[in-house]
């Protein structure tokens, strides 16, 4: 029986989107990285997979598979896509509404630019709960590499993060020492590899190298992490614009034990069908 499938991105974060809610249908990671491929498949950097609630209060149940079939636990920018869908096909996206993500409860609201405005949670800082092995001086931590010492900031934000601050965006290095680090022993479930130069306290520019899919032109958690990092250290407001090589995010937060909200535009491109 045919799949409909439909075509997404957020800031250039693209998705191929599957709702599921009505169709018992179960992806595994062979299937999830045949869908993902650009030239096998339909190509993508996340697959969406759209699913009933576990509890009716909230709209729908999400999970996320990264490019390569693995499992993922949280995106902001697929989760302002599953917003947008939802707002097309339920047409719930005028008020507040919630789903459940892989990494808990998410809240999400219809701004009134047509951007969605997420609430991704509380920054955890913890090493134990990135999961991260290393010691840390000052919420600095260092590890050796071909390009030398490293000094990363790291959070979960459902998933785990890692952060250098860097001189210049443009640097060729950036996918090779994001793939280190993504996939370093010292991160026992990989990180996402963010890569972030400081424009002032109000402006940040951004790449990231997502563990399971590679560099993204936005990543919406990855945007959470770097401001969360900064702001920690002191580098940065409240509120700050997030630029990616995709897009624009805007990224508040009050500080520790607060939650964290994101900003963004999410995007229908078109719908299809997959065959076998």
């Amino acid at each position: 029986m045919p799949l409909e499938f439909h075509k997404m991105h957020g800031a250039g974060n693209d998705f191929v989107v599957l709702d599921l809610r009505r169709q018992d249908f179960r992806l595994d990671s062979q299937q999830a990285s045949l869908i993902a491929d650009r030239r096998r498949g339909i190509g993508c950097d996340q697959i969406l997979v759209i699913r009933r609630p576990v509890d009716p209060r909230h709209a729908a149940r999400y999970e996320i598979w990264n490019s390569d079939g693995s499992p993922a636990g949280q995106c902001g920018n697929g989760a302002r896509c599953i917003g947008l869908f939802l707002d097309r096909e339920d047409g719930i996206g005028g008020a507040s509404f919630s789903l459940e993500s892989p990494a808990g409860v998410i809240t999400l609201n219809r701004c009134d630019d047509g951007e969605f405005e997420i609430g991704m949670g509380v920054p955890d800082f913890e090493p134990a709960n990135v999961p991260l092995t290393l010691p840390s001086q000052d919420t600095v931590y260092r590890i050796d590499s071909p390009w030398g010492e490293l000094e990363l900031g790291a959070v979960s934000m459902g998933n785990p993060h890692a952060l250098s601050l860097i001189d210049a965006i443009e640097d060729e290095n950036i996918p090779a020492i994001g793939a280190f680090i993504s996939t370093h022993e010292a991160f026992p479930e990989g990180c996402n590899a963010g890569f972030a130069q400081r424009i002032d306290r109000r402006e940040i520019r951004l790449r990231v190298v997502e563990r399971g899919a590679g560099e993204t032109l936005a990543c919406g958690s990855g945007a959470c992490a770097a401001v969360a990092i900064l702001r920690q250290r002191g580098l940065v407001d409240e509120e700050v614009d997030v630029f990616l090589p995709g897009g624009h995010l805007v990224i508040k937060w009050l500080g520790n034990g607060q939650p964290l909200m994101m900003k963004g535009p999410a995007d229908y491109v078109f719908k299809g069908n997959l065959n076998g």
